[in-house]
Protein backbone atom coordinates (compact mmCIF):
# COMPACT_ATOMS: atom_id res chain seq x y z
CA UNK A 1 0.00 0.00 0.00
CA UNK A 2 1.15 2.86 -0.69
CA UNK A 3 2.02 6.30 1.83
CA UNK A 4 -0.27 8.65 2.86
CA UNK A 5 3.30 11.16 2.18
CA UNK A 6 5.98 10.71 0.28
CA UNK A 7 8.48 12.90 -0.23
CA UNK A 8 10.99 12.14 -3.10
CA UNK A 9 14.46 13.51 -3.26
CA UNK A 10 13.82 17.81 -3.11
CA UNK A 11 15.79 19.83 -3.02
CA UNK A 12 15.38 23.50 -1.73
CA UNK A 13 16.87 26.98 -2.01
CA UNK A 14 16.53 30.71 0.22
CA UNK A 15 17.45 32.99 -2.73
CA UNK A 16 19.15 30.84 -5.02
CA UNK A 17 21.25 29.19 -1.87
CA UNK A 18 20.75 25.70 -1.76
CA UNK A 19 19.84 24.74 1.81
CA UNK A 20 17.84 21.39 1.54
CA UNK A 21 19.76 18.29 -0.25
CA UNK A 22 17.93 15.46 -1.87
CA UNK A 23 15.63 14.74 1.25
CA UNK A 24 13.25 11.69 0.88
CA UNK A 25 10.75 10.20 3.76
CA UNK A 26 7.36 8.85 4.07
CA UNK A 27 4.62 8.91 6.22
CA UNK A 28 2.15 5.98 6.34
CA UNK A 29 -1.94 6.27 7.34
CA UNK A 30 -1.73 6.30 11.12
CA UNK A 31 1.81 6.99 12.21
CA UNK A 32 3.36 9.18 14.15
CA UNK A 33 6.70 10.14 12.31
CA UNK A 34 9.45 12.72 13.83
CA UNK A 35 12.08 14.47 11.59
CA UNK A 36 14.52 15.47 14.22
CA UNK A 37 18.12 17.13 14.10
CA UNK A 38 19.42 20.47 15.26
CA UNK A 39 19.02 23.74 14.63
CA UNK A 40 19.28 25.39 11.45
CA UNK A 41 19.60 21.31 9.96
CA UNK A 42 16.64 22.06 7.28
CA UNK A 43 13.48 20.63 9.45
CA UNK A 44 11.19 23.50 9.16
CA UNK A 45 12.22 23.96 5.65
CA UNK A 46 11.35 20.54 4.74
CA UNK A 47 7.77 20.90 6.88
CA UNK A 48 7.06 24.32 4.92
CA UNK A 49 7.92 22.42 1.31
CA UNK A 50 5.47 19.53 2.40
CA UNK A 51 2.59 22.38 3.90
CA UNK A 52 3.19 24.12 -0.07
CA UNK A 53 4.76 27.29 1.10
CA UNK A 54 7.82 27.16 -0.39
CA UNK A 55 8.21 24.66 -3.32
CA UNK A 56 11.17 22.25 -4.49
CA UNK A 57 13.38 23.18 -7.28
CA UNK A 58 14.24 19.40 -7.58
CA UNK A 59 12.11 16.65 -6.65
CA UNK A 60 8.12 15.58 -5.46
CA UNK A 61 5.38 15.79 -2.82
CA UNK A 62 3.09 13.34 -3.39
CA UNK A 63 0.10 13.28 -0.92
CA UNK A 64 -2.92 10.73 -0.51
CA UNK A 65 -1.72 9.24 -3.90
CA UNK A 66 -1.91 13.55 -6.05
CA UNK A 67 1.21 15.30 -6.46
CA UNK A 68 1.00 18.47 -4.68
CA UNK A 69 4.54 19.53 -5.73
CA UNK A 70 3.54 22.88 -6.76
CA UNK A 71 0.07 23.38 -4.97
CA UNK A 72 -0.24 26.21 -2.62
CA UNK A 73 -0.66 26.04 0.70
CA UNK A 74 -4.26 26.82 0.74
CA UNK A 75 -5.07 24.00 -1.59
CA UNK A 76 -3.16 21.51 0.56
CA UNK A 77 -5.47 22.29 3.33
CA UNK A 78 -8.20 20.75 1.11
CA UNK A 79 -6.61 18.17 0.42
CA UNK A 80 -6.28 17.13 3.75
CA UNK A 81 -2.96 18.44 5.19
CA UNK A 82 -2.40 20.49 7.73
CA UNK A 83 0.39 22.56 9.52
CA UNK A 84 1.12 24.22 12.51
CA UNK A 85 4.21 26.12 11.97
CA UNK A 86 6.89 26.93 15.01
CA UNK A 87 5.90 29.54 16.92
CA UNK A 88 2.40 29.23 16.51
CA UNK A 89 1.01 31.99 14.35
CA UNK A 90 -1.95 32.51 16.19
CA UNK A 91 -4.05 35.74 15.52
CA UNK A 92 -3.09 37.94 18.85
CA UNK A 93 -5.92 40.14 19.04
CA UNK A 94 -8.59 37.79 17.65
CA UNK A 95 -10.25 35.35 20.43
CA UNK A 96 -9.75 31.53 20.45
CA UNK A 97 -12.92 30.77 18.94
CA UNK A 98 -12.00 33.02 16.18
CA UNK A 99 -8.72 31.77 15.99
CA UNK A 100 -10.27 27.98 15.98
CA UNK A 101 -12.83 29.18 13.03
CA UNK A 102 -10.06 30.14 10.96
CA UNK A 103 -9.23 26.72 10.72
CA UNK A 104 -11.85 26.03 9.51
CA UNK A 105 -12.13 28.29 6.62
CA UNK A 106 -12.26 25.30 4.19
CA UNK A 107 -16.03 24.06 5.56
CA UNK A 108 -18.63 26.90 4.67
CA UNK A 109 -21.67 24.62 7.06
CA UNK A 110 -21.66 26.21 10.09
CA UNK A 111 -23.04 23.37 12.23
CA UNK A 112 -20.17 21.64 10.90
CA UNK A 113 -17.62 23.86 12.29
CA UNK A 114 -20.09 24.08 15.50
CA UNK A 115 -19.91 20.29 15.82
CA UNK A 116 -15.50 20.66 15.18
CA UNK A 117 -15.25 23.25 17.94
CA UNK A 118 -16.75 21.02 20.58
CA UNK A 119 -14.96 17.94 19.93
CA UNK A 120 -11.49 20.82 20.28
CA UNK A 121 -13.14 21.60 23.56
CA UNK A 122 -13.24 18.29 24.57
CA UNK A 123 -9.75 17.71 23.57
CA UNK A 124 -8.18 20.89 24.83
CA UNK A 125 -10.53 22.15 27.75
CA UNK A 126 -8.33 25.09 28.58
CA UNK A 127 -9.59 26.63 25.41
CA UNK A 128 -13.27 26.25 26.03
CA UNK A 129 -12.52 28.30 29.33
CA UNK A 130 -10.52 30.85 27.21
CA UNK A 131 -12.75 30.97 24.26
CA UNK A 132 -13.79 34.96 24.89
CA UNK A 133 -10.35 35.81 25.51
CA UNK A 134 -7.82 36.95 22.90
CA UNK A 135 -4.72 34.94 22.09
CA UNK A 136 -2.44 36.84 23.09
CA UNK A 137 -3.79 36.64 27.14
CA UNK A 138 -2.76 33.49 27.19
CA UNK A 139 0.10 31.52 28.21
CA UNK A 140 2.89 30.17 26.37
CA UNK A 141 1.26 26.29 26.41
CA UNK A 142 -2.19 27.48 26.09
CA UNK A 143 -1.21 29.05 22.55
CA UNK A 144 0.38 25.86 21.47
CA UNK A 145 -2.81 24.00 22.01
CA UNK A 146 -4.88 26.85 20.90
CA UNK A 147 -2.44 26.37 17.84
CA UNK A 148 -2.67 22.30 17.32
CA UNK A 149 -6.58 22.64 17.56
CA UNK A 150 -6.39 25.18 14.86
CA UNK A 151 -4.50 22.63 12.93
CA UNK A 152 -6.95 20.39 13.35
CA UNK A 153 -10.46 22.19 12.66
CA UNK A 154 -9.95 21.63 8.69
CA UNK A 155 -10.39 17.59 9.88
CA UNK A 156 -6.47 17.08 8.17
CA UNK A 157 -5.87 13.18 7.21
CA UNK A 158 -2.46 14.56 8.21
CA UNK A 159 -1.33 17.51 10.44
CA UNK A 160 2.36 18.58 10.98
CA UNK A 161 3.61 20.15 14.03
CA UNK A 162 6.84 22.45 13.94
CA UNK A 163 8.68 22.70 16.88
CA UNK A 164 5.82 21.63 19.40
CA UNK A 165 8.06 22.43 22.39
CA UNK A 166 9.45 25.65 21.22
CA UNK A 167 9.18 27.99 24.44
CA UNK A 168 7.05 26.23 26.93
CA UNK A 169 7.80 25.33 30.35
CA UNK A 170 9.38 21.76 30.95
CA UNK A 171 6.18 21.25 33.15
CA UNK A 172 4.15 21.92 29.79
CA UNK A 173 6.19 19.79 27.28
CA UNK A 174 5.15 16.11 28.54
CA UNK A 175 1.24 17.22 28.47
CA UNK A 176 1.88 18.61 24.84
CA UNK A 177 3.41 15.50 23.90
CA UNK A 178 0.39 13.62 25.79
CA UNK A 179 -1.74 15.37 23.77
CA UNK A 180 -0.11 14.50 20.78
CA UNK A 181 -0.90 10.50 21.22
CA UNK A 182 -4.00 11.12 21.96
CA UNK A 183 -4.53 12.73 18.51
CA UNK A 184 -3.39 9.97 17.05
CA UNK A 185 -5.96 7.80 18.58
CA UNK A 186 -8.81 9.89 16.66
CA UNK A 187 -7.72 8.73 13.78
CA UNK A 188 -5.52 11.58 12.83
CA UNK A 189 -1.63 10.80 11.01
CA UNK A 190 1.51 13.20 12.20
CA UNK A 191 4.68 14.07 10.91
CA UNK A 192 6.61 15.95 13.87
CA UNK A 193 9.50 18.34 13.79
CA UNK A 194 11.32 18.57 17.36
CA UNK A 195 14.40 19.31 18.73
CA UNK A 196 13.45 17.52 22.11
CA UNK A 197 14.64 14.05 20.48
CA UNK A 198 13.84 11.87 23.40
CA UNK A 199 10.79 12.86 23.44
CA UNK A 200 9.62 12.89 20.38
CA UNK A 201 11.13 9.48 19.64
CA UNK A 202 8.90 7.89 22.76
CA UNK A 203 5.94 8.72 21.01
CA UNK A 204 7.10 8.41 17.62
CA UNK A 205 6.67 5.44 15.08
CA UNK A 206 9.78 6.07 12.81
CA UNK A 207 12.08 9.32 12.51
CA UNK A 208 14.10 10.91 10.47
CA UNK A 209 17.65 12.81 11.28
CA UNK A 210 18.42 15.78 9.19
CA UNK A 211 21.74 17.34 9.61
CA UNK A 212 22.78 20.38 6.60
CA UNK A 213 19.60 19.85 4.88
CA UNK A 214 20.33 16.10 4.39
CA UNK A 215 18.92 12.64 6.16
CA UNK A 216 21.44 11.48 7.77
CA UNK A 217 19.99 8.51 10.36
CA UNK A 218 15.90 7.34 9.74
CA UNK A 219 14.71 4.30 11.02
CA UNK A 220 12.12 2.78 14.26
CA UNK A 221 11.68 5.20 17.09
CA UNK A 222 13.41 2.03 19.06
CA UNK A 223 16.04 2.02 16.37
CA UNK A 224 17.47 5.88 16.72
CA UNK A 225 16.65 5.56 20.35
CA UNK A 226 19.26 2.74 20.87
CA UNK A 227 21.94 4.27 18.06
CA UNK A 228 24.81 5.21 20.04
CA UNK A 229 25.76 7.66 17.44
CA UNK A 230 22.29 9.62 17.68
CA UNK A 231 22.30 9.47 21.60
CA UNK A 232 25.37 11.58 21.54
CA UNK A 233 25.25 13.45 18.84
CA UNK A 234 21.54 14.74 19.35
CA UNK A 235 20.84 13.45 23.12
CA UNK A 236 23.74 14.20 25.02
CA UNK A 237 24.86 10.83 25.93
Amino acid sequence: MAALLEVRDIHCSYDHVPVIHGVSLEVNSGEIVAILGANGAGKSTTMRTIAGLMHPTEGSVVFDGKDITKMPASSSIKQGLSYVPEGRRLFAKLTVRENLELGAFTNADKNSVQERLEEMFELFPILKDRAGQTAETMSGGEQQMCAIARGLMSRPKLIMLDELSLGLQPSLVEKVFETVAEIRKRGVTILLVEQMVQEALEIADRGYVLQTGRVVYSGTAKELLDSEEVRKAYMGM
